[in-house]
């Protein structure tokens, strides 16, 4: 009986090897490409497009005697500024506005300066007016009276009722006049000055050296009193005395005098035209600056 001989192997290479020969080179082409576009020259892009426009036979030069010029419609109708042409076939715009400040006369920035004053001014006085609504009671009385001077909202604490004369107490049933106070001050906006006066008549005793002690001590009282309630903010209230120095009426009859015994708080707003001075001074120097250069 004849020997099998082994079986051979089919000739030539095996059949999932062209296949896998295809994946790879596939893969090395789209990897190639992937990198081709994450560093794409413009002017490299651009003669490579030209060649091969050229070797297929794609004719490019058109003889004229004028450059053939386009027209952009986006640069036309939408464009702010002028268009510079690139190598890529697509639309570019650039502003050379670099200052951001208006051009304001003097005449002008006085007017709105003006007009801004005024508008502050007539939201002071109706904050005022809502405080002497909720203090009519007491105004009515002469406990306290509410005036308004620029940017200030002045209650001032009359020391009848208030304060016992050479004391800086508070006298007894004073304490819901001080709580209207305190809510109006606490619904108001700006830095709170609590300042204490007195009149011209010397005071010596054991509690008071002079006058400047007495009205100090007075603008302590109202300021710790408005302080117990939580709704005071510490950081707005200043305390100031001032004795004799500044009275409302000269202290010549004792009714003036009365009169310039008293306590005020003072309701402060910031000036809202200092803004605009501080533009002004910028671009000054700025204009100075360039000037010297």
């Amino acid at each position: 009986m004849a020997k099998e001989c082994p079986k051979c192997p089919p000739v030539g290479a095996p059949m999932w090897l062209a296949t896998f020969a295809d994946l790879m080179s596939l893969l090395m082409c789209f990897f190639v490409l992937l990198l081709s576009f994450a560093t794409m020259d413009a002017n490299k892009f651009k003669k490579m497009s030209e060649s091969m426009m050229n070797a297929f036979g794609v004719q490019r030069q058109i003889p004229a005697d004028d450059v053939p010029m386009g027209t952009s419609i986006i640069a036309q109708h939408f464009s702010p500024a002028q268009t510079e042409p690139t190598l890529l076939e697509e639309v570019k715009q650039s502003t050379n506005q670099n200052d951001t400040q208006l051009d304001v006369s003097a005449e002008n920035m006085e007017d709105l300066k003006k007009k801004i004053l005024e508008e502050k001014i007539n939201q002071i006085k109706e904050q005022a007016e809502k405080i002497r609504k909720s203090l009519k009671k007491e105004i009515d009385e002469g406990l306290v009276t509410v005036e308004t001077e620029g940017l200030r909202i002045i209650i001032r604490i009359n020391e009848k009722g208030s304060f016992p004369s050479g004391s800086a107490v508070l006298k007894a049933g004073f304490e819901p006049v001080m709580d209207k106070i305190t809510e109006s001050v606490n619904h108001s906006v700006g830095r709170v000055a609590i300042a204490g006066h007195t009149d011209d008549v010397p005071i010596a005793t054991d509690w008071y050296r002079s006058n400047w002690e007495l009205s100090a001590s007075r603008s302590v009282t109202v300021a710790h009193y408005m302080l117990t309630k939580k709704e005071t903010d510490p950081k707005r209230i200043v305390v100031e005395g001032y004795a004799d120095t500044r009275p409302l009426v000269p202290n010549d009859t004792p009714k003036h005098r009365a009169m310039n015994r008293r306590v005020e708080i003072i309701i402060q707003q910031d000036d809202p035209t200092a803004a605009l001075d501080r533009k002004s001074t910028v671009i000054q120097s700025e204009e100075l600056k360039e000037k010297l250069q």
